[in-house]
């Protein structure tokens, strides 16, 4: 229990001071209590992208975590610059601090994942993971046993751990337990093995870029509740990762890529990525087939560069040649989603929703349900196509069907036109469906009031449908 700063048990806080060699910094000061009593919260320096022109440029950022249950009170106080004003986000979540000074305070009621803001200022913002109570930690019993005969448990101290050779390969059956105020300065690697287990609420990340965790040619394998770059699965069956927290800041720094994989599920996961947030790509890497059965749910997204949501580009064809057989992506599930932003100045990498079906893959069964999109800074709501992108792909998509869009909610102003289109008679995109589609609080529908007859649906919110498309529905 060294470094746990626990108070009694029937207050159900849990708070994580920094262990030895572990950077904090003092851009906010953070504070929990439940009851009268006030507890410090360590707050860390998280690397993120700004985006400034064409030019990548890093900034500094705050991220601080707590574990609790019932309810708590939060203390921010901003020690960068006055408060003129404040919001924390995502905003469907309703949270308005009360403002003293430079002073916020507000409670909450259950465990999520926010990010507080001062001035408008999302580049030094203070990233607030307020946990569940983790269930997943050891016994001190265990804790004390981890490394020795018998044990199959890897611990992490609050502290700050360098991995020889920058990369550590767990066995199967092993279960990674990271614990608050660590930081492992590394990869850990799920490679070809089944039943490891990824836990804590510590960070794991090499020191400049790359994964924190890469889980690859695996089986029923676990991530709950630890922070990272990255974490891809590749070629792998049965992932589950929740309440995993993703922060990248560096050029093609993915957030949560699906290769090539099966039965994958995110829940309660956040991202805040210099590329894509979540992507689902079949043949990729030197991971071989199709993907089925992915899911994300109760999350919340942030695109600093590319998409919040990717799906469809890469497949057989570019590992292969042209003539390769078609992958399938299938049965993929978005549900209760919150994105706070996407920002692309290149139309070809634009979309929060994105389906980009190449290399011959055919796109099938995907269902966006009950998503909230806040007014992201550059980039499209909606980007479907089955399209030839020479620098990536070898060949076009074969086709993208039975894709619903139910419950989303769309509220800004800077959503460039989005884009449904086909490639030719023979690649096809068919059978899309909006179902109470809600934009700047109209709903979109063919038989919405003030539509024109001869309009197509989608022009009443900027929704080009282009040629080789069937069966687009508002309803």
């Amino acid at each position: 229990m060294a470094g746990i700063s626990m108070i009694p048990a029937k207050s159900e806080i849990v708070t994580y001071p920094a262990g030895p060699g572990v950077e904090t910094i003092d851009d906010f000061t953070v504070e929990v209590r439940q009851g009268d009593d006030w507890h410090p919260v360590s707050v860390y320096p998280v690397k993120v992208d700004q985006v400034i022109g064409t030019g990548h440029h890093v900034e500094i950022a705050s991220m601080a975590y707590f574990d609790f249950d019932g309810t708590a009170d939060v203390r921010v106080v901003s020690n960068r610059e006055r408060v003129r004003e404040s919001r924390i986000r995502p905003l469907s979540y309703d949270i308005t601090p009360k403002v003293t000074g430079d002073t916020l305070l507000f409670s909450l009621s259950r465990p999520m994942n926010l990010s507080v803001e001062v001035n408008g200022d999302i580049f030094h913002n203070l990233h607030l993971f307020a946990n569940p109570i983790d269930k997943n930690r050891p016994t001190a019993k265990e804790i004390k046993r981890a490394g020795k005969k018998g044990s199959k448990l890897i611990y992490f101290a609050p502290g700050r751990h360098e991995l020889p050779d920058g990369v550590m390969k767990v066995p199967s059956g092993y279960t990674v337990y990271i614990d608050g105020g660590a930081r492992v300065v590394g990869q850990l690697r799920a490679d070809t093995v089944e039943n490891v287990r990824f836990f804590g609420r510590g960070e794991v990340h090499p020191e400049g870029r790359g994964e924190g965790i890469y889980v690859c040619r695996s089986r029923n394998i676990e991530a709950d509740g630890v922070i990272v770059t990255q974490i891809p699965v590749g070629g792998s069956d049965g992932v589950s990762i929740t309440n995993v927290k993703s922060i990248s800041s560096y050029g093609w720094g993915d957030g949560m890529n699906v290769f090539a994989s099966d039965n994958v599920s995110y829940d309660g996961v956040f991202c805040r990525n210099s590329d894509d947030c979540n992507t689902v790509y079949a043949t990729r890497k030197g991971f071989k087939g199709g993907c089925r059965n992915i899911k994300m749910e109760n999350s919340t997204l942030w695109a600093d560069v590319a998409h919040p949501i990717m799906i469809g580009l890469h497949g057989a064809a570019t590992e292969i040649g042209p003539d390769a057989p078609a992958d399938t992506i299938r049965n993929l599930t978005y549900r209760n989603i919150d994105i706070l932003d996407h920002q692309e100045k290149q139309i070809d990498y634009q979309g929060c929703f994105t389906i980009n079906c190449a290399d011959n893959n055919v796109v099938r069964d995907v269902v966006f349900d009950n998503i909230r999109v806040e007014d992201f800074r550059q980039g499209q709501l909606v980007n479907i196509r089955i399209f030839f992108n020479k620098k990536y792909c070898a060949a076009p998509g074969t086709s993208v069907s039975n894709v619903l869009f139910k419950d989303i909610v769309y509220n800004g102003k800077n959503a460039e036109m989005s884009i449904i289109c086909g490639y030719s008679p023979e690649r096809k995109v068919t059978d899309i469906t909006f179902e109470n589609l809600v934009i700047n609080g109209e709903r979109i529908s063919d038989d919405m009031p003030g539509k024109p007859k001869w309009y197509k649906t989608g022009d009443m919110a900027r929704i080009w449908v282009g040629e080789h498309v069937d069966n687009v529905v508002f309803k």
